[in-house]
């Protein structure tokens, strides 16, 4: 008989399953759980595998609603809850919270973890769907967010302060992103080349990558010495999602250069001397995380989840969201400033190793499940 208690997590991707809790799924086996994930599989199942993890492969779309297939898809979860009967599940996103938490309810799963990691499309869009969908998804959360026995987790005090207004949230947690770590995203001297301005993201509008594609003309048409990167691939499911077609037009016009996606990212910071991300809105988002431990001052958007990690004036600036104005005079700046990069790259690596690092993200969450245990 195994007396392991279990964890499941419930995460529409693979990728973001790896890149954002591998780590903290790691650990909780080394505490002695019996981890499972269940996850969309695309290109990043025989990581978790080996890393003994039990893989449990599930067909989701996140964007696509239709009524039939949802249903016949809560159905199949709530029956595979009641099979695996885990003693945690830590479902991350809407989809599987909103869906996660009626199986749980149907299956009787005692401890719930909720964390709607960085909003999203819904949240962070103007379009006419996502100011449609809004209202709706508030009222799914403030019915399902919170069952007994359960803990939102959220990344900024931002999104926090939001729901909790709202009155959405009961139990509530707050967990800084998914950490770093600081061996493997070490600092290292900029290169002694043109300077390169990176943006590394999936390729979605809400990234900020028009306002990074409007802010390159403008320093190009001061004669302003630089390259323009951007790193990342386009996300179909999402509705901001840009045309490869559209990369490819501003790479051609001389713009920027589209590097597409990257797995080692240590070593494409290496390459930059400004990170920038001018996001609509974030959780926390993991890769100014690393541009920081890799000791790169960072220019991105006062919005929630970027101002969790740039503190202006210290480790990088911040200026208003979807301002390419502001955002062409902040790069200026720093490109035209080599000790202030120095500077404020140092701080930022100081910065991660006191606050955000792997182990300390780890450990937070480790103790979270300890205490639903122990109820």
């Amino acid at each position: 008989m195994n007396n392991k208690p279990k964890l499941l997590y419930f995460v529409t991707e693979d990728w973001f399953f790896c890149s954002h809790f591998l780590d903290r799924a790691v650990a909780a086996q080394q505490a002695g759980f019996q981890v499972s994930v269940l996850t969309r599989v695309n290109k990043h199942g025989q990581t978790i595998l080996d890393n003994g993890i039990n893989l449990i492969p599930l067909a989701l779309e996140r964007s696509k609603i239709n009524p039939l297939r949802e249903i016949s898809l809560i159905k199949s979860l709530a029956s595979l809850y009641l099979r695996e009967h885990p003693h945690i599940v830590h479902h991350v996103a809407l989809k599987p919270i909103l869906y996660g938490s009626l199986a749980a309810k149907i299956a009787g799963i005692r401890a719930i973890v909720n964390a709607p990691v960085g909003m999203g499309y819904v949240f962070s869009s103007k379009q006419l769907k996502a100011r449609f969908l809004k209202p709706l998804v508030l009222l799914a959360y403030r019915l399902l967010l919170n069952p007994f026995n359960s803990v939102a987790v959220f990344e900024n005090p931002d999104d926090l302060t939001y729901f909790e207004k709202l009155g959405i949230v009961k139990y509530s947690r707050l967990i800084r992103g998914a950490g770093v770590n600081t061996l493997q995203f070490g600092s290292s001297n900029e290169p002694n080349e043109v300077p390169v301005v990176l943006l590394a993201a999936r390729m979605l509008w809400d990234k900020g990558v028009g306002e990074f594609v409007e802010a390159a003309k403008i320093l190009q048409q001061q004669s302003i010495s630089a390259r323009f990167v951007l790193v990342g691939a386009p996300d179909k499911e999402n509705p901001e999602s840009i045309n490869q077609s559209q990369l490819l037009e501003w790479q051609d016009a001389g713009i920027i250069e589209w590097w597409g996606q990257h797995e080692d990212m240590p070593q494409v910071f290496a390459q930059a001397h400004i990170v920038c991300l001018p996001s609509y809105r974030e959780g926390l988002p993991k890769v100014l995380i690393e541009a920081a431990a890799c000791g790169r001052p960072i220019v991105a958007t006062d919005v929630p989840g970027c101002r969790e990690i740039v503190r202006h004036n210290e480790n990088g600036l911040l200026i208003p969201a979807k301002d390419p104005q502001a955002l062409a005079v902040a790069l200026n700046r720093l490109l035209n400033d080599a000790e202030l990069r120095e500077s404020m790259g140092k701080r930022g690596r100081a910065m991660v190793e006191a606050e955000f690092s792997t182990e300390y993200v780890v450990e937070q969450t480790l103790q979270l499940y300890k205490e639903l245990l122990e109820r």
